[in-house]
């Protein structure tokens, strides 16, 4: 028997199974089902909760805020509000996003340091007092339109490797952190702690270790003037998987590190971050079809690294793909069907669109392939699909979703009480009986509001 359970501002429903079959046996019993050769994404809501247990695990002291950003499908957006984490929202629709399942304003940080007025009024409006900054510009706004708000400085860490660096739009140099904290006191505004960003895809544990030492000054700066400091958010960047460069175990060690050491354990010190594609990554898989196939057939020798075969797929880089412009993401292709030969062609793989940008890879050896067949590719959860569009007329993958149902248990008893789990499962219209949670049970599972 099939359970499911609807989506809150949706019109899916995840499916709870009893065992989690392989992403390409669900893909095939999809495509079966469907009966379209339209592509789709296959999200795995079981690796959202199992990424939370890591984090809470491994990190204890680092509240998680989601990076709404990252990926504002209702599946996850919806999984993480239950858990009880906090929110990382950069506009007006993603605090409505979150807001609308019933998060309580103080488990959102309005982590945008150039708002537009509109904006702030409606963060007032809404009780979403927590917010940042990093020049005098912002903190004028916030004195005409919300001067209770509750202000996070918002600094330039130093430099790093990471996939996107975002320094070169946002933070203010910790060497003038001063001055500008300065212009807050004298504002009369109420400036409660400092924040930072390694980086989007950060490629170096050690960048946190720096940025955290940075923060410890610019708390210390403020202490003089009269600013007693209450929140330490640490960020983004955290890895989406495990990469050769760098690893979510390195980074929590050098975090924990650095915080045991620069911020030792203080009840009246609240630390969050910002993670997108740590929870968001690996828990999206997408299938695509190859809608047609072109074979280069010339007089003269082929060159040895030329495309000999191009295949077109019904995604690309107006699509899902988009990572790839915006991300710098790569991606691999793998195989629905058990490739037979060995043997592979040069080939390339492209788009939908009728635009020559449309491009996924230009060159990359490939088993024969033919129309009809199915693509699949992993960690396709973060900077994917909520950057899509339908240029050309072609339409967003759908999402199937589904939870393994020892880890749709979990997340139900990771709840912080009896009162939580009832109020969830009303949240997902769940009529049925659950097993007896108790064997279950998760401790020292924190919510992300202030009074937890």
């Amino acid at each position: 028997m099939k359970i499911t359970y609807p989506i809150k501002n949706s019109s899916h429903c995840f499916e709870v199974m009893n065992g989690m079959p392989a992403i390409k046996k669900l893909i095939a019993s999809k495509i079966q089902e469907q009966g379209t050769e339209d592509a789709f994404f296959i999200a795995d809501l079981g690796a959202v909760v199992e990424k939370h247990l890591e984090w809470i695990s491994m990190m204890p002291r680092v509240l998680p805020f989601y990076a709404v950003k990252c990926n504002n499908d209702p599946g996850i957006v919806q999984f993480l509000a239950s858990l009880g984490t906090g929110f990382d929202c950069a506009s007006k629709a993603e605090i409505e996003q979150v807001l609308s399942l019933g998060v309580d304003p103080s488990r959102i940080i309005y982590a945008n340091p150039c708002k537009m007025k509109s904006y702030i009024r409606f963060a007032k409006e809404k009780n979403v007092s927590l917010m940042t900054f990093d020049n005098e510009n912002e903190l004028q706004k916030v004195k005409a339109f919300y001067p209770e708000a509750h202000l996070v400085i918002r600094i330039l860490p130093p430099a790093s490797k990471a996939i996107c660096n975002l320094g070169c739009k946002f933070g203010v140099e910790p060497e003038k952190a001063l001055p500008l904290l300065q212009k807050a006191k004298n504002m009369g505004l109420n400036v409660v702690g400092v924040s930072f960003h390694v980086g989007s895809g950060c490629l170096e544990a050690e960048a946190f270790k720096k940025a955290i030492s940075a923060a410890r000054k610019v708390f210390d700066q403020a202490k003089v003037i009269g600013y007693n400091f209450n929140l330490l958010d640490i960020g983004g960047g955290f890895p989406g998987f495990d990469q050769p460069e760098i690893n979510f175990d390195e980074v929590t060690q050098t975090i924990n590190t650095s915080l045991d050491e620069l911020f030792p354990d203080d009840d009246d010190l609240r630390i969050i971050a910002e993670p997108g594609r740590y929870y968001a990554t690996s828990a999206y898989t997408l299938a695509v079809n190859v809608i047609a196939k072109r074979e280069e057939v010339e007089a003269e020798p082929v060159e040895e690294d030329k495309a000999r075969v191009m295949y077109y797929i019904n995604d690309g880089v107006y699509g899902s793909f988009n990572c790839l412009l915006y991300d710098h993401a790569e991606v691999t292709p793998d195989y629905l069907k058990e490739v037979e030969s060995k043997a592979t062609i040069t080939s390339s793989l492209w788009g939908p669109t009728c635009d020559g940008l449309d491009c996924i890879l230009k060159n990359c050896a490939m088993p024969s392939l033919e129309v009809g067949e199915w693509l699949c590719f992993k960690n396709m959860g973060a900077y994917t699909l909520v950057a899509g569009s339908t240029f050309n007329g072609m339409p967003r993958p759908n999402v199937y979703y589904y939870i393994e149902d020892t880890r749709w248990l979990q997340m139900l008893v990771m709840m912080p009480s009896q009162d939580s789990i009832q109020l969830v499962l009303k949240e997902f219209d769940v009529a049925k009986p659950v097993p007896d949670l108790q064997e279950l049970v998760v401790s020292d599972v924190k919510c992300c509001a202030p009074e937890c």
